[in-house]
């Protein structure tokens, strides 16, 4: 018996819709980031992005767990001296919702190239409207 591995011109993508109102973060992302990594297909490598597109909408009412609105905090740092910027993640639903699944997402992919490029495939908006109606995305229930 022979392991097959997918090659680069055998890859069909697909599009999924997620609404992600009333999710648990967490859950979500991780399902999310395995549709991205292609893991749900047969033929799913490790070396390359076999994954499908993703569009979240609705991402503005996602919710966490326990007290993770007030105690969860998210920073990065701007590269200046004392340049380190500390949100809570209250204040970031309110200024940029999509974050939130961004970074949840990111976090569970592969902290290489091939990560970069597999996020990219991510459509994150914070209302119900989105403009990819055009390739037709598959109403995923998570």
């Amino acid at each position: 018996m022979k392991t097959t591995f997918c090659r680069k011109e055998d890859i069909k993508r697909r599009w999924h819709l997620v609404d992600a109102k009333d999710k648990i973060v967490g859950r979500l992302a991780a399902r999310i980031a395995r549709i991205l990594m292609g893991k749900h297909k047969p033929d799913y490598t490790p070396y390359l992005d076999c994954g499908d597109f993703v569009v979240v909408v609705n991402c503005e009412k996602v919710c966490f767990t326990g007290k993770k609105w007030e105690k969860k905090i998210y920073r990065h740092h701007t590269y200046y001296l004392g340049g380190l910027v500390e949100e809570p993640a209250v204040r970031v639903l309110k200024l940029q919702p999509e974050r939130i699944i961004i970074k949840a997402v990111q976090r569970m992919l592969p902290k290489s190239s091939l990560g970069e490029r597999m996020i990219r495939k991510l459509k994150v908006y914070a209302g119900p409207q989105h403009p990819h109606a055009a390739q037709n995305p598959v109403p995923l229930v998570i």
